[in-house]
């Protein structure tokens, strides 16, 4: 009798334990599928949403045109071009968009922040933060505030890349062209070679253009002989064309990278610009500095060449500490480059690039909340057109409860 009492409390203390291990196991087995629902459809929304983001245009009550191109935040967010339709998107509201990847910049003249997207100097992007349009505005347009996070990153599909060779005459630029980590051959190359003149009460430029294509390895050589300087002041912008596609680089040499012109955008709806003193950026300079220069705006044609248009107010000059900025106006709602040769007191100087609206120049577009230290992301991309550049759209999604499996 005691032995079957034994054996009776052994079988049942098995028992126990095997149910408690089959239910931790079986609530595992359960908690992981009910993630693997919740990953499901986090991906899902990352489909639907960046759909929604590209093919939609967005919308401002009071604006006749783009909400990119009106100083207006909108009240239904999306970056569709509203004169086309699919994947294309506005270069205006992509421009409008607080980058999440430089440093804000403050200018103590206007009193303001800008937001900041500078690519090197020289390229500069630099917009107020009254009129872009924040991570915060954009999740409560899109639903996404306090479920969701969310970065959106647009990418140039192709890579140019240019580096100088040779500096003195004849200038030789290399020249390699990429897409998704492999090279390009056989692309065809337009450019134009901006050389600077400082000769004169205000600094000019001549415009060379040129045509050319890479190897079999995606490189070309370009062999630039219309600079007899030694110490040349240049800008290169070139456009590689490949397929239907499109990408763009550029590349400026400058004699003076201490004092230079630091245009800001003032107003979209009128296409007013700022050009401030780069001494004014962290006040500190010498006790007297001058600038003179001399701004132009070109807009791409349909087959790949700058065409110049006029600027009132073109020429002038910036002091610090004690003068002001000087104001010119963009005369168009078309994407374009202003280009702006300026020189210091000493005769040396350089060429400044800002893009209006940002495929001009190519600039990536990075805006959103901060991508690292997430539990689990969902990402997916698309292929868009912005104003004839490629480039890649990719969102990343994540959810704000943070999900995971209890053992």
């Amino acid at each position: 009798m005691p032995e079957a009492t034994i054996d009776h409390m052994v079988a049942l203390t098995v028992f126990l334990a095997a149910l408690l291990l089959f239910i931790a196991l079986f609530n595992q087995t359960i908690q992981t599928a009910i993630l693997y629902q919740q990953h499901k459809y986090i991906a899902s929304k990352c489909t639907d949403m960046l759909d929604n983001i590209l093919l939609n245009p967005g919308y401002a009550p009071n604006s006749n045109i783009s909400w990119g191109a009106s100083n207006e935040i909108p009240t239904s967010f999306g970056l569709q071009d509203p004169e086309f339709t699919q994947y294309r998107l506005s270069p205006f509201s992509l421009m409008r968009l607080r980058s999440s990847t430089g440093d804000a910049v403050y200018y103590s003249k206007t009193g303001m922040w800008y937001s900041n997207t500078t690519m090197g100097f020289g390229d500069f992007l630099f917009v107020p933060y009254n009129e872009v349009v924040n991570y915060t505005t954009a999740a409560r347009l899109l639903g996404t505030n306090n479920s969701f996070g969310f970065q959106l990153t647009i990418q140039p599909t192709i890579t140019v890349s240019i580096l100088e060779n040779r500096s003195n005459s004849p200038l030789v630029m290399n020249v390699s062209v990429s897409g998704s980590g492999f090279p390009l051959s056989r692309v065809n190359l337009s450019y134009c070679f901006f050389v600077a003149d400082f000769e004169g009460g205000y600094p000019s430029y001549a415009i060379y253009p040129g045509k050319t294509y890479t190897n079999d390895q995606g490189f070309a050589w370009l062999k630039l002989d219309q600079v007899q300087d030694p110490d040349p002041v240049y800008a290169l912008i070139l456009y590689a064309h490949l397929s239907g596609l499109t990408g763009l680089g550029y590349y400026q040499r400058v004699s003076s990278d201490k004092q230079y012109i630091v245009p800001f955008v003032k107003d979209f709806a009128s296409g007013s610009i700022i050009l401030a003193h780069s001494y004014d950026m962290n006040e500190t300079g010498p006790p007297n500095a001058d600038l003179t220069y001399n701004a132009t705006f070109v807009i791409l044609t349909e087959d790949f060449t700058l065409r110049e248009m006029p600027l009132g107010n073109a020429t002038g000059d910036v002091n610090y500490p004690n003068g002001s900025y000087s104001n010119l106006t963009i005369p168009t709602t078309n994407p374009g480059i202003l280009v702006i040769t300026y020189k210091n007191n000493s005769g040396k100087g350089g060429i400044i690039l800002m893009p209006w609206g940002t495929s001009s120049m190519a600039f990536p577009t990075v805006f959103g909340d901060d991508i690292s230290d997430r539990e689990w992301i969902a990402t997916d991309i698309r292929q868009v057109i912005v104003n004839n550049i490629a480039y890649q759209a990719k969102l990343a999604l994540w959810s704000l409860q943070g999900y995971q499996v209890v053992g």
